[in-house]
């Protein structure tokens, strides 16, 4: 008799990996492992939570087999906007799969699948030009989403919403709108939710329910609305986590100074955003005569206040980070921790967990120190205080500081460049809009020495308490950048060769980090950095220290920002209890369930952050062109191709086309060879990393695709895209 599940999965997967093995179904299965009849509920509870973990696969006539005996693959889809997709396999180091647009079947970006590996002549053929293995679709093992964001549209005979998400290509038809809510009907032209029903065949439009109406499309906040909806992302805290939220006192009761480093008299700052609203972390560096730096790291202790187990830590970990849009944020915590008794405000007493790090001349760390400690930070600082601070000659107790807190990042930056490190810094853009959530501006922010003197003491921070946790093999979420696909870093090769750049080995980062000091400063300096960070591995968390690729660091965590990622706060109650006799609340097992949800939430995180900017930016240019009066952008062209220059706006980080039909002043040919346009009769040529002055002409809200004409061609009727039908 099966004493247990676990002697249960244990027999089944020995049947299913005998070599004499062949497919049987689940009446089979019960007859081979001789099971009795109470134990064929928990075989077919186990089948099918197997089969959800990608562990076992089903195939035709309903029979079980391991994936990989019928070059089946589980894993999750990724799938590009014009169609195609790759597979990010489950089993680590196990490259992606290309999956054709003709394979992906009616799976949707972000599920999970069962892919089987093509063998064909044809997949050989586009294996040898893409050097990925090909699949094909045979079966959705979870979705990502059951629910669409679109707008509502009407053709003759029926209603049909059109999606949001270019990735999803389908119209979904759905029956006369009503909102089951408030009972009150959608018109055309309203953004949606649609509940999707189960979806059979691709070549049959999905069907669905209108669940939400959102409003019109113009009406102010509902693209982020529609943003927020589309992420699945949560605009309020359930009842629970109010309720225990407004439990915690707003000021720290002297109570808790007990067992703390009292470091209320030293002269710590923070520096963040000028707009930022939580401080999570503040910094304090003093000069050791000439023999180095005493670098204090200052974190805001939210374990102090979310207890494991209790309603704000469940929600902080169901939520795994903060989300931050353009017009709002949605916080991990609630505003009452987030904004009040958790934020280091200065002038205030607040509770922390510091690192104390010794560095030598030479900015090698020394000792490595851990408190819980109690501070009063003396300055808040944006970071263009700071910058201002740090380029002028210091006068002050502050100035001098900060002077010599950037003498030694400097320092850390310069020897970790020297260690490996990649210079994967980019400039951003800020999206400034009005109390209407109407973009007023794009700003680009710069990584300036105020942002690097902040990163570098983070970064060394994190690091010095992985090395802790580690060296005392206690469980802990790091955070991890694996070493690149070296097929991957061929294809990037490729495409820098594209551009005429000499480029050698790339599986050397030497060889990496020379040719980003040769585009530095160059038009092409963002396409090619983007180029390179495709063909990386993508950042994630996990439960063993495999180590930070870009940074060059065998040992990498993320302690520094509690209110906003609950990676941190985890690491912050192991830092506290590694001296502690009591076994960790956490195990192994669920600092691998935590790692993988966490790494899945930070990049729905990312993907509605990088979706709303482009709104946002795309909202920008159409009002540019409303005006009428579109304003000049200086721009560089950063590609030629036959049908016009791809460039960049520099100074707001934003790309487009000039198309060829506007270059109304001669007849264009391409140069192939050369990757230029020439003049027919002028010879006026266009080549990469020429500038240009240009204005807005065209703005496609579905493709998301922003065209532009030279400043002295635009034409006199700027032009709206209208919404496809």
């Amino acid at each position: 008799m099966i004493q247990n599940e676990h002697d249960l999965k244990t027999r089944l997967l020995a049947l299913l990996g005998r070599k004499d093995y062949r497919p049987l179904d689940q009446i089979e299965i019960v007859r081979e492992l001789r099971l009795k009849n109470n134990e064929r509920v928990p075989l077919r509870r186990m089948l099918r939570e197997l089969e959800r973990l990608g562990e076992i696969a089903r195939v035709r006539k309903n029979c079980y087999i391991l994936p990989g005996e019928a070059d089946l693959l589980p894993g999750k889809l990724s799938i590009h906007q014009s169609g195609f997709g790759f597979l990010t396999s489950e089993t680590p180091g196990r490259p992606d799969i290309f999956i054709a647009a003709e394979n992906t079947g009616t799976a949707m970006n972000g599920d999970r699948v069962v892919a089987r590996i093509i063998r064909d002549a044809a997949s050989r053929g586009r294996k040898e030009r893409n050097r990925l293995d090909e699949g094909r679709v045979i079966r959705i093992l979870e979705r990502a989403r059951d629910t669409i964001v679109g707008t509502l549209q009407q053709s003759r005979n029926f209603y049909y919403v059109v999606a949001d998400d270019p990735r999803f290509v389908h119209n979904v038809y759905v029956q006369a709108p009503k909102d089951r809510r408030s009972q009150s009907a959608a018109t055309v032209g309203d953004k949606v939710v649609v509940r999707l029903a189960p979806w059979e065949s691709r070549h049959v439009n999905p069907e669905g329910e209108i669940i939400e109406i959102l409003g019109r499309s113009t009406d102010p906040g509902v693209d982020m609305l529609s943003i927020i909806r589309k992420y699945d992302l949560p605009t309020e805290f359930p009842k629970s986590v109010i309720e225990e939220a407004e439990r915690i006192p707003t000021t720290v009761d002297p109570k808790m100074f007990k067992a703390r480093e009292d470091l209320r008299e030293k002269f710590i700052v923070t520096i963040d955003p000028d707009d930022a609203r939580d401080f999570d972390d503040a910094i304090d560096v003093e000069k050791i005569g000439a023999s180095g730096w005493r670098l204090g790291v200052h974190i805001a202790d939210v374990s102090a206040y979310v207890t494991p187990g209790s309603a704000l830590d469940r929600e902080a970990r169901r939520r795994g980070n903060s989300v931050y849009l353009p017009d709002r944020v949605i916080p991990m915590l609630p505003e009452r921790l987030s904004n009040g008794v958790c934020s280091l405000n200065p002038g205030v007493d607040r509770l922390t967990h510091s690192v104390f790090i010794e560095f030598d001349k030479t900015g090698r760390a020394k000792h490595a120190r851990f408190a819980k400690t109690v501070i009063r930070s003396a300055r808040r600082l944006s970071y263009k205080q700071a910058y201002a601070i740090l380029k002028s000659e210091p006068n002050d107790q502050l100035s001098e500081r900060l002077h010599g807190a950037w003498e030694l990042a400097a320092l850390l930056r310069r020897k970790r460049f020297e260690q490996g490190s990649l210079d994967l810094d980019f400039p951003e853009v800020k999206v400034r809009v009005d109390s209407n959530g109407v973009p007023t501006r794009l700003e680009r922010v710069e990584n300036d020495e105020s942002h690097q003197l902040v990163e570098e003491f983070m970064l060394a921070a994190n690091e010095a308490v992985a090395r802790e946790l580690r060296h005392r093999a206690i469980p802990a979420i790091y955070r991890v950048h694996e070493n690149p696909d070296p097929d991957k870093l061929a294809e990037y090769r490729e495409f820098i060769l594209s551009f005429n750049y000499k480029v050698g080995d790339l599986s050397k980062r030497n060889e990496i980090q020379r040719f980003l000091a040769s585009v530095r400063g160059k038009p092409e300096e963002q396409a090619l950095k983007i180029g390179l960070l495709k063909s990386l591995k993508r950042a994630r968390y996990s439960s063993q220290p495999l180590g930070h690729y870009g940074l060059a660091k065998a040992n990498y965590l993320h302690f520094t920002s509690p209110i906003r990622r609950y990676a941190d706060l985890v690491v912050h109650r192991t830092l506290a209890e590694r001296d502690s006799t009591r076994r960790s609340r956490i195990d192994l097992s669920e600092v691998d369930s935590i790692a993988a949800h966490i790494s899945d939430t930070e990049r729905n995180a990312a993907e509605a952050e990088i979706d709303a900017i482009r709104v946002k930016t795309l909202e920008f240019f159409q009002r540019q062109l409303e005006t009428r009066n579109p304003e000049v952008f200086r721009a560089h062209i950063i590609e030629v191709r036959n049908y016009g220059l791809l460039i960049e706006l520099p100074d707001v980080l934003t790309t487009g086309l000039i198309h060829i039909s506007s270059l109304t002043d001669d007849f264009y040919v391409f140069d192939a060879v050369n990757r230029r346009l020439i003049g027919r009769q002028s010879r006026k040529r266009f080549t990469i990393g020429q500038e240009l002055r240009v204005s807005v002409v065209r703005v496609d809200p579905f493709k998301r695709q922003i065209d532009f004409a030279l400043a002295n061609q635009t034409p006199n009727s700027p032009r709206r895209f209208t919404r496809r039908r």
